[in-house]
C-alpha cells in the first residue's frame, strides 16, 4: 500500500517536471525607469512567470531604453530579436495601425470605460499582431496623459499655440497637436529631459507616472491636467520566442500576465495623488487642474476622422467603442 502511496506521488511529480522539462530564458525590454508603474508591472509578471512555472520560464527584464527604444523593440520582436516587451498602443499603431484607435484623444469616458474595451475589442484587435509575429498577452497601462510646458499653465487649446510640444511618432499625437495650433516634434523618449533642460522644446505630454519617475517636472514649470489620451501598455511577445516555450509553459505565462496587468493597473491608479503632491511640493513645478476639457475634446475630435478614413474598418471600431457600456 504504502509502495503504491509513494509510486503516486513520484508520478505526480514526474508529471510536473516534464511540463516544465525545458527552462528558457527570455528578455523583456521596456523605456520606463524602474519606479514607473508599467515597470513595476513589468517586474511583477516576471515573478509571477518564475513562480507558475516552478523556475522553468526565467524573464529578465531591461527598463530604461537598455534594449532601445519603442520603435527598435517592436521591430524586434517582428525579427525575433527581442523577445518581449511592453509598449504603448500609440507605438505598436505604427506597425498595427489598428491600435492607434486606443490613443484617439477623449476616446474613453473614463478608467472603468477604457480598461473594459481594452480587454475587449483591444485583445481582439491586437490580434491582427499575429500576422507580423507578434502575440499579445494582456494590456497593462501607462496612465492618462497630460500636457507639461515651461510657458503657461494649459487651461484652453489657445493656450497650446505656438508651443514646440514632443510628442511620440505616431500620426494621430501630431496631428492632435496641429489641432491645438502647437508644433509637434517627435522624439525618442531617452532624448526628453535633456531636450526640455535645453529648450529645445517648450514641452511635452505623458502620463504622471512619467513626469515623476522621469523627473520631467524638474524642468518643466506647468504640469496642466489635459487628460487628452489614456495609454495602455500591452505586453507584446515575438512568436518565436512564444513557440520556444511549451504548452504548460504557455499557459502559466498568460496566466501571470493577466494576473500582472490587474495588479499593475491597481498600482497605477493608487500612485496618482502622490504624484500631484510630488510635483506641487518640488517647489519646481505645479499641477494645474483648472482645464477645460470639453474644449480640448472638440478641438482635437477632427482626428477621429482622420484616423477612420486612414484605417479600413476605423470607423466601425470607433463606433464599437463608443457605445461599450
Amino acid at each position: 500500500m504504502f509502495r503504491k502511496f509513494w509510486f503516486a506521488i513520484a508520478l505526480t511529480l514526474l508529471s510536473v517536471s516534464t511540463a516544465f522539462a525545458a527552462p528558457v530564458t527570455l528578455k523583456l525590454g521596456h523605456i520606463a525607469d524602474p519606479q514607473a508603474p508599467y515597470a513595476q508591472g513589468a517586474a511583477k509578471f516576471a515573478e509571477l512567470v518564475k513562480e507558475k512555472t516552478g523556475g522553468s520560464v526565467d524573464i529578465k527584464v531591461f527598463p530604461s531604453s537598455q534594449l532601445g527604444n519603442q520603435r527598435d523593440l517592436i521591430e524586434g520582436l517582428t525579427f525575433g530579436t527581442v523577445d518581449m516587451t511592453l509598449t504603448s498602443t500609440a507605438v505598436y499603431g505604427n506597425f498595427v495601425p489598428e491600435m492607434g484607435v486606443f490613443d484617439l484623444p477623449f476616446i474613453f469616458r473614463d478608467i472603468g470605460h477604457a480598461y473594459k474595451v481594452l480587454d475587449s475589442i483591444g485583445m481582439e484587435t491586437a490580434r491582427l499582431g499575429e500576422a507580423k509575429g507578434i502575440k499579445t498577452l494582456c494590456m497593462m497601462e501607462n496612465g492618462v496623459r497630460h500636457m507639461t510646458n515651461n510657458r503657461q499653465p494649459i487651461r484652453l487649446p489657445a493656450d497650446m499655440k505656438g508651443l514646440k510640444v514632443r510628442v511620440m511618432e505616431q500620426p494621430v499625437y501630431i496631428e492632435m497637436m496641429k489641432l491645438l495650433d502647437a508644433s509637434p516634434t517627435p522624439m525618442s523618449f531617452g532624448e526628453i529631459y535633456t531636450s526640455l533642460q535645453k529648450g529645445v522644446i517648450d514641452g511635452q505630454e505623458n502620463p504622471l507616472a512619467h513626469i515623476c519617475t522621469s523627473r520631467f517636472y524638474e524642468v518643466q514649470k506647468y504640469v496642466s491636467l489635459t487628460a487628452h489620451t489614456y495609454s495602455a501598455e500591452p505586453v507584446l511577445v515575438s512568436l518565436s520566442a512564444w513557440a520556444k516555450l511549451s504548452p504548460d509553459q504557455q499557459a502559466a505565462v498568460q496566466e501571470a500576465a493577466t494576473e500582472a496587468a490587474k495588479w499593475q493597473r491597481d498600482l497605477c491608479r493608487s500612485m496618482e495623488k502622490e504624484y500631484i503632491a510630488l510635483i506641487n511640493n518640488s517647489g519646481k513645478s505645479k499641477v494645474n487642474d483648472d482645464v477645460d476639457l470639453k474644449a480640448f475634446a472638440d478641438a482635437t475630435r477632427a482626428t477621429w476622422k482622420l484616423y477612420a478614413d486612414k484605417v479600413k474598418g476605423g470607423q466601425d471600431l470607433i463606433d464599437r467603442i463608443v457605445n461599450t457600456k
